[in-house]
């Protein structure tokens, strides 16, 4: 195994890809380079003797400057080293790109389901929506009943380890308390979902219409096949709103769509009883649907990151471009998010866009989002956490160079900001927070029917209505928590696996999650995260 990593030619630091020792030598490009302290695994040290104000570079761009000087074989920390990130402007668009070869994919397909407009669901699920945070309780009470006797909640086993250390408490016998799970009354539903949230009415209309826009693509996205909406009245957020933001009705979207306004019924106990009642002839049509072939053009990535370490942005994140360029080039989609956590690496993304308009809106969102930032005392350079910067990711262009590797190398065909919806082919750039939650909040209400997540530090986050495949950048952590970890990309180091072995094995894991074959952790877990992002300040 490799002991360091130089990423580009042009980097004056190596990343340390196991615990390396104090006066260990390397010979890295004709340089003899002695550490001058032990160098903990994902860490970066200093190729040569480095000035206070010197600039750091890796990946091939700024990623800080020392604020004090260093010998060679040094160790970058918080204490001697500050952010920095590149400026950046709109240039001529002339990029030029040559899409990976993908013969092999051509013809391969998925199982998934097909629907009026011509998108293609990796699922089938039933949504409720409240529009206004006044509905949830009446969603939790719903939820509760249809879930239960229609199969599709799971027997909690910790319920049953409550009920067993009540009944010794009370000396009472256990025989014959376990419960069994119904069968599911409507199979080829995989699952109602409730979009609990605490928006709609009370905020700015900003906030307001952000989330609208973001519940519009819920509804139209491909993994859903019909939903009930819930309203009180007189909030901000109304059904008109809704509606407008669709620009579809259901019949045009061949799906069943429910509105109820609580305010026009005699009784919440009588719209309940009409909401249950014409859900269910809801899920009787959405069971009608069957899982046919589909290419696997009709899928639409998305690119996310969260627990983040310092082996993410050499193995996971690349890997999942190597990905996202196949899916690319087969006239599929992905979509990048977490504009935080695209500072320092600006101007490459302005020089992929395919015109001088999409250019032109990422400035635009990036500039008033660090706008925003920066007016209430923070800035992008905050945005590693602890886990971060105890694994290595000591600033904000440290981690976004290593985030935006999860991009590839596709022209950008759109820059889409939190809310909208996703539909030109190839690599589309979402504006969301770093916020793993709200960012895959995000993803999904832009229309990705599976979200590839890089972690190296470990996180449960799951969506909804979207499959999120959880990929480790490192082989320590899936060994250690093995039930939140769907593969294993820390192969490329661990086990000497080439990049092309690991993307093919990830690609076949996409397809089996695709087409209902494999369920994910977060899945098997149901991992149901939903956080729409208010306009305020989230890194």
């Amino acid at each position: 195994m490799e002991r360091y990593l130089k990423i580009h030619s042009g980097d004056n630091v190596a990343v340390a890809l196991t615990d390396l020792n104090e006066n260990d030598r390397f010979e890295i490009d004709g340089n003899d380079v002695q550490l001058v302290q032990d160098i903990p695994v994902k860490h970066k040290f200093t190729l040569n003797a480095m000035n206070e104000g010197d600039t750091i570079c890796m990946y091939g761009v700024p990623v800080g400057k020392l604020t004090t000087g260093l010998p060679a074989g040094s160790m970058l920390t918080v204490e001697n080293t500050r952010h920095v990130a590149a400026p950046y402007h709109i240039g001529k668009q002339e990029y030029r790109y040559q899409p990976p070869e993908v013969d092999n994919y051509t013809d391969r397909t998925f199982q998934g389901y097909h629907r009026k407009d011509g998108q293609v669901g990796t699922a089938n699920y039933w949504l409720f929506i409240p529009l206004v945070f006044c509905q949830n309780r009446n969603l939790k009470v719903l939820q509760e009943a249809l879930e239960t006797e229609l199969g599709f909640r799971r027997e909690n086993p910790y319920k049953l380890q409550v009920r067993e250390l009540a009944g010794k408490f009370q000396g009472r016998t256990q025989e014959g308390t376990n419960t069994v799970e119904k069968n599911k009354v409507f199979p080829n539903v995989d699952g109602i979902k409730f979009l609990i949230h605490e928006g709609g009415c009370g905020g700015t209309r900003q906030d307001t219409q952000l989330l609208v826009n973001l519940l519009a693509g819920y509804i139209r996205h491909p993994n859903v096949a019909g939903a009930t909406v819930l309203s009180l009245g007189c909030q901000h957020a109304q059904i008109a709103m809704l509606e407008e933001a669709l620009g579809q009705t259901g019949e045009e979207l061949g799906k069943p769509l429910l509105f109820f306004e609580q305010q026009q019924y005699s009784s919440e106990h009588t719209m309940l009883n009409e909401i249950i009642h014409d859900t269910f002839e809801g899920l009787r049509k959405a069971n009608n649907c069957r899982r046919t072939s589909a290419p696997l053009s009709k899928l639409t990535l998305g690119l996310e990151c969260g627990g983040s370490d310092g082996f993410s942005g050499i193995s996971a994140n690349p890997l999942i471009g190597v990905v996202a360029d196949r899916i690319n080039a087969l006239k599929g989609k992905s979509i990048l998010s977490e504009f935080p956590e695209l500072c320092g690496v600006e101007q490459d993304l302005i020089d992929r866009c395919t015109t001088r308009e999409t250019a032109g809106k990422f400035v635009r969102l990036m500039r008033n989002y660090e706008t925003r930032a920066q007016e209430v005392g923070s800035g992008f350079d905050m945005n590693p956490s602890p886990g971060n910067i105890r694994d290595g990711l000591i600033t904000d262009a440290i981690k976004s160079a290593g985030a935006a590797t999860k991009g590839g190398r596709s022209p950008i065909s759109d820059v889409l900001d939190y809310g909208e919806y996703a539909t030109r082919k190839g690599l589309n750039l979402l504006c969301t927070p770093g916020n793993d939650v709200e960012s895959t909040t995000g993803l999904a209400g832009a229309g990705a029917n599976i979200i590839l997540f890089s972690t190296g530090l470990g996180t449960p986050t799951g969506n909804p209505v979207c499959p999120v495949v959880k990929i480790s950048s490192n082989s320590m952590l899936p060994e250690k928590i093995n039930d939140i970890i769907d593969f294993d990309a820390g192969r490329l180091f661990s086990e000497s696996k080439s990049q092309k072995e690991l993307a093919d094995e990830l690609m076949e894991l996409i397809i089996a999650v695709a087409s209902g074959e494999k369920q994910t952790c977060a899945q098997k877990l149901q991992q149901d995260d939903f956080i729409p992002w208010k306009r305020g300040i989230s890194l």
